[in-house]
């Protein structure tokens, strides 16, 4: 679908498409593709509650030994992400973002609860006119029951 100031094959705006980004890391981590979320952060550091992890193995890796995978190979979790705020600076191909995460979860024993919430602050950069991550710091500052979610669930 076209917007009027759009053509079918123009690049999204570069506002959209970093909200993109954002949101297809919520979609990654809500489908358990771990080595999606490794490409999709192959040029970031992400920084969590550890140390800070760069590269795709590394960041993989991290995902796969932090989260809970299920049968289903999801986490059984919904990030819902809101309140994003994003600044583009055109000329140098940057971006900055902010937004607000909140983490739910449901298990057959477990009914539908949020189980974190937080913040991301997130860096972007535009290489051979594509945007992608180069920084995604996490901070989460309410945390409900992670257990089920967190392989070394800190409460």
């Amino acid at each position: 679908m076209s917007t009027p100031d759009r053509t079918p094959g123009d690049p999204l705006p570069s506002h959209r498409a970093v909200e993109n980004l954002i949101a297809r890391y919520a979609e990654l981590v809500d489908d358990g593709d771990f080595a999606g979320l490794g490409a999709l952060l192959a040029d970031a550091t992400f920084t969590g509650s550890g140390e800070p992890v760069s590269g795709r193995d590394a960041i993989e890796k991290m995902f796969h030994d932090t989260l809970i995978v299920y049968a289903d190979g999801t986490p059984r979790t919904q990030h819902v992400t809101t309140n994003i705020a994003v600044e583009v600076d055109e000329q140098a191909g940057t971006a900055v973002s902010r937004a607000y995460v909140t983490v739910l979860q449901a298990l057959p024993d477990l009914p539908l609860g949020p189980i974190a919430g937080g913040r991301y602050h997130d860096r972007f950069e535009r290489r051979d006119g594509q945007w992608r991550f180069v920084e995604r710091r996490v901070r989460i500052n309410l945390i409900g029951d992670v257990s089920r979610h967190l392989r070394a669930a800190q409460a």
